[in-house]
C-alpha cells in the first residue's frame, strides 16, 4: 500500500521528526504511515515499502505522465527511482542527529521499462562512513525480475550543529 505523501509543506516532517530519530527509525515512520512521504513519490508514482539496515525498496509503476516524445518512459523516471532508493538505503545508515544528501548518482538503463510496467527498485549500502555513504541500486521488473536499470550513488553524511 502507497504511504502517506505530504500535500503541503507544513505537512512534511519537520526538523525535530528528522533529528529525534535514526535514519532507520524515519524511514520505517514514514512507510508505516507515522510520517508523511514527499510529494514527488506522488507525483512520479513510487513510494519505499520496506527499510531495513542497509537496504531500501520502492515501487513504483510508471504511468502517461512520465513518457518521452518517443512514447517511452523518461530516463528522469529511473534516476529518480533509483536516487530514492539508493539515497535512502544510505540514511537507514545514520544515527540520531545526522543527516545526509546525494552529492551525485549514476543511472544504466538496460532495457526500455513499458508503461504500466510494476518495478522494484532496490537500494543497498556498500559503504557508509563518517562523511560518505555509498550504495547501489537495481531496478527490476516486480512480477518478472527483469533488469531494467542499475545505478550507484555517493551521499554526504553531515551532522548539523543543534539549532
Amino acid at each position: 500500500m502507497p504511504i502517506r505523501h505530504a500535500t503541503s509543506l507544513d505537512d512534511l516532517p519537520d526538523r525535530s521528526d528528522l533529528m529525534s530519530r535514526s535514519g532507520l527509525e524515519f524511514m520505517q515512520d514514514m512507510i508505516a504511515g507515522q510520517l508523511s512521504g514527499p510529494p514527488i513519490g506522488a507525483t512520479l508514482g513510487f513510494w519505499p515499502v520496506l527499510a531495513e539496515d542497509g537496504r531500501v525498496i520502492f515501487e513504483g509503476t510508471p504511468g502517461f505522465d512520465v513518457t518521452n516524445p518517443m512514447r517511452g518512459v523518461h530516463g528522469g523516471w529511473f534516476g529518480a527511482i533509483l536516487d530514492s532508493c539508493m539515497a535512502c538505503a544510505v540514511m537507514t545508515k545514520l544515527a540520531r542527529g545526522e543527516i545526509y544528501t546525494t552529492l551525485e548518482y549514476k543511472v544504466n538503463i538496460t532495457r526500455a521499462l513499458p508503461l504500466g510496467t510494476k518495478v522494484r527498485a532496490i537500494g543497498t549500502v556498500a559503504h557508509s562512513g563518517r562523511s560518505t555513504g555509498v550504495a547501489n541500486g537495481e531496478l527490476r521488473g516486480a512480477e518478472d525480475d527483469r533488469l531494467y536499470a542499475t545505478g550507484s550513488t555517493t551521499c554526504i553524511i553531515m551532522r548539523p550543529e543543534s539549532a
